[in-house]
């Protein structure tokens, strides 16, 4: 009988840098860079140097980390960031990831109270796309929930494969949070599914962001599946870290995403020796 050998798979595995807040941007990349990440993504927010290129640029080169992917400002808090007009924000995203060599630029869906840029955007977002080669892929969200009532926050919508778009982002927390199941999204987006954030949910009305294998989510079932699909994108770590009592205990969380997510990627890899 062949014996099996582990192939790892081409998907480099990134860290968001919205993964160690409240720590610092420039925190993400050391820790990167010690627990052995591919890359980073960067998390465009409030702190100043997410918002800086040439600073951001210093930071990749010093740890040696590359910025794979940037996520647009497009929170709650970050409505004042690079621009009040979502559109600008969008091109200097675009612009920031090509010049720092990210592939990616990782957007929302429109808060549905942004009216002309909701009823825009997803002929705006291929416009975009069709003006760079990094990708735009947008991200599934859900609704908002308070004990039982539910608001729809977003549009077109917050399940983005009811939409046209280019490539997709899926959510494993936003998936948990919708009570939507996540494979089935996954069969949606099909080919389009273009970058992965990786986390865990509980179905609760909070968006978790646990460490991958905390929750209900099928995160195993997803890595085991982009190794079979040929899956050409990334994975970026972005869980929440925010009640870790030490710098310690939260670099220990990161370090188990990172095993659990290789070693998924590594267990659909395995072929017969010939």
């Amino acid at each position: 009988m062949a014996e099996p050998v582990v192939r790892i798979p081409d998907a480099k595995v990134a860290l968001s840098t919205a993964s160690v807040y409240p720590e610092s941007t420039a925190t993400a990349f050391k820790i990167a860079a010690r627990l052995g990440y591919d890359g980073v993504e960067v998390m465009v927010w409030t702190d100043p140097v997410s918002q800086d290129i040439e600073a951001l640029r210093r930071l990749s080169d010093y740890h040696g980390v590359p910025i794979l992917a940037v996520h647009a400002p497009c929170l709650l808090i970050t409505q004042r960031v690079w621009s009040t007009d979502p559109w600008t924000k969008l091109q200097r995203a675009r612009a920031a990831a090509e010049r720092l060599g990210a592939s990616a630029v990782v957007v929302h869906p429109p808060f549905r109270w942004q009216r002309q840029y909701s009823r825009d955007f997803v002929t705006g977002i291929w416009r975009i796309a069709d003006e760079t080669d990094v990708r735009f892929a947008v991200e599934n969200m859900y609704p908002w929930r308070y004990r039982d009532r539910e608001m729809l926050a977003y549009a077109p919508d917050w399940d983005v494969t009811k939409d046209d778009y280019r490539h997709f982002t899926i959510d494993l927390s936003h998936t948990a949070t919708a009570r939507t199941d996540a494979l089935q999204m996954v069969d949606r987006m099909s080919d389009r599914l273009g970058h992965v954030h990786l986390a865990d949910g509980n179905g609760s009305n909070k968006d978790e962001h646990l460490v991958p294998g905390r929750g209900t989510q099928p995160c195993a079932e997803l890595l085991e599946r982009l190794v079979l699909s040929g899956f050409d994108g990334h994975v970026v770590i972005e869980v929440n870290t925010r009640r870790a009592m030490s710098s310690a205990e939260r670099e220990a969380d990161l370090a188990e995403a990172l095993a659990f997510t290789r070693l998924h990627l590594a267990s659909a890899a395995r072929i017969p020796r010939p």
